[in-house]
């Protein structure tokens, strides 16, 4: 893995509330390089769409009292948020917006509401 990209992440994750951390207790956060073939297949994504985050569990807002389940994941990829963001300032500023976006799907915030609040 890429100490450096790693240190990004790693950075995005402390720029995260404190108060929220304690939801979070129960997220794996991968780094990959790049989605395989069949990630991207089962999301129907073209070949011309680009995957920086994606989120794999069952929201906050969705689960009940007696949810059980292993882990829920948040998948960062390394390759195109690099190829993309070939600016260091700028490869951060998209490392920690992507890394918060996926975070807000842990706690069940949407697409649409995402792109409202500007992290979209």
């Amino acid at each position: 893995m890429d100490p450096e990209f790693a240190r990004l992440v790693d950075d995005a994750l402390a720029d995260v509330p404190e108060e929220f951390l304690e939801y979070l207790e129960n997220v794996t956060l991968i780094v990959e390089d790049w989605a395989s073939p069949d990630l991207r297949s089962s999301l129907g994504l073209s070949h011309f769409q680009e995957l920086y985050g994606l989120y794999q569990g069952t929201p906050l807002t969705l689960r009940s009292f007696a949810h059980a389940a292993l882990p829920d994941r948040i998948l960062i990829f390394r390759g195109p948020l690099t190829r993309d963001f070939p600016e260091p300032e700028d490869l951060r500023r998209e490392v920690t917006r992507t890394v918060i976006h996926e975070i807000a799907h842990h706690f069940g915030i949407g697409e649409e509401r995402l792109r409202e609040l500007g992290w979209g």
